[in-house]
């Protein structure tokens, strides 16, 4: 199998290297300058294992590799709000032997939230899920660190639709032979439900900076006790806290320090945009469809994405100031 990894920032950078390291063939999706760098320089990965250059072929598109290959599998590793762009101009690519990438071939979703999963099943025929616990950093063009050990991340892998099948096992037994353990589960979304209520924290991180403090927590607890809200009048599951502890505990340690998460990394490289309509806009469109109030997520996906719009510095605004507009919005949504 060929590894075509679209979207090789943090995440799909540091998979795409690890399946280089193991003896897998990869190939890196990229654009501008990161692209530039990753052809000149090579992709420059640190691990806990140290510094190393992957020189592999980039790509920024379809046309650059002719094409495709019957073998191919499609890692999508752009944040959500680039995924339609991505997947109709991938899904349209031809395959050697006749059809297209959407006929033909799987896409394997990694980003956060559950938004992507939906997205590829209205184009793609093969769709799988993949749940991301990889904490990684991509802040300038060519180089992407991924520190934690002993384990360089847990990947759970399913298709999206439910099940298991044998080419997630393929897939997942490529990643656990690239320093990952990725188990086959058959309700992947249910850990992707999980993992987004942990991200609900990305939009406090991204606007009032990643130290951590009581008040951030605090913001954080009343994010989530409205999606738990919203994902019990919905009728969905998610993996518990302690299911998620049991996989990942002593597994994917990171060494000390403060370090921002995907949406502050996408504030730092100033992209313009950032993914929260896909998380805390997750919980917001849920509420709405099943009448529960979410004014605090509402305020954080709004908050956040003045920032990214408006070019502002990760961490200009201070927690008090979120949490008297989420408190502004309560008190709006309790009267209302």
């Amino acid at each position: 199998m060929r590894y075509i990894i679209i979207g090789a920032g943090a995440v799909g950078a540091t998979v795409g290297g690890r399946l280089a390291q193991a003896g897998k063939e990869v190939v890196l999706v990229a654009r501008g300058a990161h692209a530039e760098a990753l052809r000149a320089d090579g992709l420059r990965l640190t691990t806990a294992e140290g510094t190393r250059v992957h020189r592999l072929p980039v790509a920024t598109g379809p046309a650059d590799l002719g094409a495709l290959r019957r073998d191919d599998v499609l890692l999508l590793a752009v944040k959500t709000q680039h995924a339609v762009d991505a997947l109709d101009v991938w899904g349209d690519a031809e395959v050697a032997g006749g059809g297209t990438a959407a006929q033909r071939l799987p896409v394997f979703c990694l980003q956060n939230g559950v938004e992507s999963e939906r997205l590829a099943l209205r184009r793609f025929a093969k769709v799988y899920g993949v749940c991301v616990w990889l904490p990684s950093t991509f802040l300038r063009p060519g180089a992407v660190s991924a520190l934690c050990a002993p384990l360089t991340g847990i990947l759970h892998v399913g298709p999206a639709a439910g099940g298991s099948d044998a080419l997630a096992g393929r897939v997942a037994a490529d990643l656990n032979a690239a320093t990952f353990e990725a188990p086959v589960v058959d309700d992947v979304m249910r850990w992707k439900y999980a993992k987004l209520l942990d991200n609900l924290g990305n939009a406090i991180q991204a606007t009032t900076g990643p130290e951590p403090h009581p008040a951030k927590r605090a913001l954080l607890r009343r994010a989530v006790q409205e999606a738990e809200a919203a994902f019990a009048a919905a009728g969905i599951a998610y993996a518990s806290r302690e299911e998620q502890s049991e996989a990942r505990d002593g597994k994917v340690n990171q060494p000390p320090g403060v370090r921002g998460g995907s949406s502050w990394q996408s504030l730092v490289r100033g992209t313009g945009s950032i993914e929260v309509d896909y998380l805390n806009g997750e919980v917001s469109l849920l509420g709405r469809l099943h009448g529960v109030p979410t004014p605090v997520n509402d305020v954080l996906r709004h908050a956040a994405n003045i920032f990214a719009r408006k070019g502002l510095p990760p961490g200009a605004m201070s927690v008090e100031d979120l949490t008297a507009l989420a408190d502004e919005a309560t008190a709006r949504a309790t009267a209302s």
